[in-house]
């Protein structure tokens, strides 16, 4: 199972900001993202490509 967390860091451990369920004790892998805007534009432009349209509506509806 894969699910993103979204987590602040808070006296030297991450605390997550949502609601969670995990049973204590569990362990798990993590990937640490920092979610900064300086230089999204430059990495963002690596993954350009075109899609119609309709397309991105239906998605953004189905995420709704």
């Amino acid at each position: 199972m894969s699910k993103i967390i979204r987590v602040r860091y808070e006296r030297g451990a991450f605390r997550p900001i949502d609601y969670v369920e995990f049973s204590e004790g569990e362990e798990f892998e993590i990937v640490v993202v920092k979610r900064t805007f300086r230089g999204f534009r430059e990495e963002a432009g690596k993954y350009r490509f075109k899609v119609d349209r309709d397309v991105v509506e239906e998605f953004a509806e189905e995420r709704r």
